[in-house]
Order: C-alpha cells, then sequence, then structure tokens
C-alpha cells in the first residue's frame, strides 16, 4: 500500500480507500478496518491528515464569521423588522410595534 485516500462508513463499518504503489487511480480499492491491521501507520497518518484538514477548515469558518458584518442594505431578512421599526437607532417607537403586529397577524 502506498497511502489512504478516504474514509467512509457502511452499514456500520469503516472502509479506507486505498493506494497501492505501482498503480493507477483505477485499481485503488476499498478495505475494511479489520484488514488494515498491519498498516496501521498508514490509518494513523491518514487519520491525522483529516483532523489537521477539519481544524483548518473550522479556523476558516470561524474567521469568516468574526468578519461578516452587515452594511444597512444588506441586512438578513430576520433584521429587516428591527431596522423598519426604528431598533437600528435604538429609538423604539409603539407605533411601529403596532403595525408590525397587525402584518404577522395576516
Amino acid at each position: 500500500m502506498e497511502k489512504i485516500l478516504n474514509k467512509r462508513k457502511i452499514r456500520g463499518v469503516d472502509k479506507y480507500l486505498v493506494q497501492w504503489k505501482g498503480f493507477t487511480a483505477e485499481n485503488n480499492t476499498w478495505k475494511k478496518d479489520e484488514d488494515l491491521k498491519n498498516a496501521k501507520e498508514l490509518v494513523d497518518d491518514f487519520k491525522e491528515r483529516i483532523g489537521a484538514e477539519i481544524r483548518r477548515q473550522e479556523k476558516v469558518v470561524e474567521k469568516k464569521r468574526e468578519k461578516k458584518e452587515y452594511r444597512r442594505m444588506e441586512l438578513p431578512v430576520k433584521y429587516m423588522a428591527k431596522v423598519l421599526c426604528g431598533w437600528d437607532n435604538k429609538k423604539f417607537e409603539n407605533e411601529y410595534l403596532k403595525k408590525l403586529k397587525k402584518n404577522w397577524r395576516r
């Protein structure tokens, strides 16, 4: 074996996609975890690579969440009612709330 490329779970059994030395990608095969007892180093290496990739992706997603700032015209729909009611300026008026309740009841 050269390296493990992927992992999937079928009916509760872990299977790994194995790349064989000297063969093309067409000859890659799915092998059960039990069949890879002699290749624990390759399995551990694969798990480390996958773990590192997952952590990297989580950091990217977290950075995107931190950077996400809304301009007034780009607000998501759930915040639009707050803008229309004057909540963005912290000047809330009961009249707007009554109009909003009427529209929600329709």
